[in-house]
């Protein structure tokens, strides 16, 4: 009975001050709010960076051909750097590191492939075996280039799953062959990249055979391989390695990086996976700051409540109440008023993440904005806390008042 009385009181108070409270409450839900979507945000890039390196295998280095800058045992700056054959064999057989190594040979000159009375505009890849690991290449049925393939210079190729849908419409394209510049290829496999739509537009050939076909050369322009798992903490003085391999056979200075451009996934991957944490330590810091700045305002409000009921508390303490029942009062209001706009607050902010996850479609950077269940209770926890700090001093300065004091104020 107790208890429903001082909830009648607490009401019958915000009741009375109406638009202060609400004015009160507003600066809670607002930080609170400001805090859940700076998460969401927050998160949204962390998945869209997470997205763009997933397309590739986390593991993987790639190696490519560019021109010196700098002199280098008597030849001068400004030489072009070509890879070739050699240059994957050198590093598939020589560097015991590489888990899973192929040469990829672009072929930017050939865009249309047919089927029958049907045509796109696609890409083709030369590649070995290996290319499926960090590539991360999904086979959804068939098989891949092998070893056979790269020997025999086959006429073979593994198709993604735009090309299926473009060309092959209600048609198996396993056994079919495709035309590729004139070229008849036979559709070996089929697959699925996570990588996005560009990157399933594509059809993988062996590189010997499109060298053959296509370039009558062995230029090949990159290398790509995948560090062992044992190695991974090694990435970069395994990426010192290949400079110096690769700077051996054609003479250049192995500190030269423009001579041969070296991206290793798993270094650029930690060193944006770290910016994003120092961007939501960020975060946590500008969105606790808007709620702290709400919370003094409830406690500014609560230590107004106190000195306007100074005679109430007076005569209540005169009539027998206890110190803890008025601090208590004092807080259960404050923690009222926090929880109930910080609640409020926290809800409006994760209704706003999801209506942008399912209205506004997904970028290669910003994908899926959400706040982790976890966090919401963690924040709904701070609030609770922070309820009871505010109204801390008011209550600690209406369990001081003097009977005889207040009655005298008054």
């Amino acid at each position: 009975m107790f208890e429903l009385d001082k909830w009648q009181e607490i009401f019958a108070n915000i009741a009375k001050n109406r638009l202060r409270t609400f004015l009160t409450g507003f600066s809670v839900a607002w930080g609170i709010f400001m805090l859940i979507v700076l998460l969401g945000a927050g998160t949204g890039l962390e998945n869209g960076v997470k997205n763009q390196f997933n397309r590739d295998a986390v593991n993987s280095v790639w190696l490519n051909a560019g021109k010196t800058s700098v002199a280098y045992q008597g030849y001068q700056p400004g030489r072009d750097i070509k890879f070739t054959n050699e240059d994957y064999e050198l590093v598939n057989k020589n560097y015991d590191r590489a888990e899973h190594a192929s040469a990829r040979m672009h072929m930017w000159e050939i865009s249309i492939i047919s089927f029958g009375s049907k045509y796109g505009n696609f890409n083709v890849k030369g590649v070995h075996p290996g290319m499926v690991y960090p590539e991360k290449i999904n086979l959804t049925k068939g098989r891949f280039i092998n070893e056979k393939d790269i020997q025999e210079c086959r006429k073979v190729a593994c198709i993604g799953r735009k090309m299926v849908e473009e060309l092959f419409v209600g048609i198996d394209p396993i056994g079919h062959e495709i035309n590729i510049n004139g070229i008849m290829f036979k559709v070996v496999g089929l697959f699925f990249d996570d990588g996005g739509d560009q990157d399933n537009r594509r059809a993988y050939v062996p590189v010997t055979t499109a060298q053959r076909a296509f370039t009558g050369n062995t230029r090949i322009d990159q290398i790509v391989l995948s560090i062992n798992e044992n190695d991974i903490d090694n990435s970069e003085a395994i990426t010192q390695e290949l400079r110096a391999l690769l700077a051996a056979k054609h003479h250049y200075d192995p500190n030269d990086k423009k001579a041969v451009f070296v991206w290793n996934n798993l270094t650029e991957y930690r060193k944006i996976i770290g910016l994003i944490s120092g961007i939501n330590i960020f975060i946590w810091i500008i969105g606790i700051g808007t709620l702290i700045a709400g919370i003094v305002g409830v406690s500014n409000i609560m230590m107004i409540v106190v000195k306007e009921r100074t005679v109430e508390i007076g005569i209540r303490k005169a009539l027998g109440a206890t110190p803890w029942s008025v601090v208590s009062l004092i807080l259960q209001e404050s923690v009222f008023i926090t929880s109930l706009f910080g609640y409020v607050g926290m809800m409006l902010g994760i209704f706003l993440l999801e209506a942008f996850k399912k209205y506004v479609p997904d970028s290669d950077f910003f994908r899926k904005p959400e706040v982790d269940l976890s966090i919401a209770l963690y924040a709904m926890l701070l609030l609770i806390i922070a309820g009871l700090l505010a109204g801390f001093l008011p209550a600690r300065k209406a369990a001081s008042v003097q009977p005889i004091d207040a009655l005298r104020g008054e």
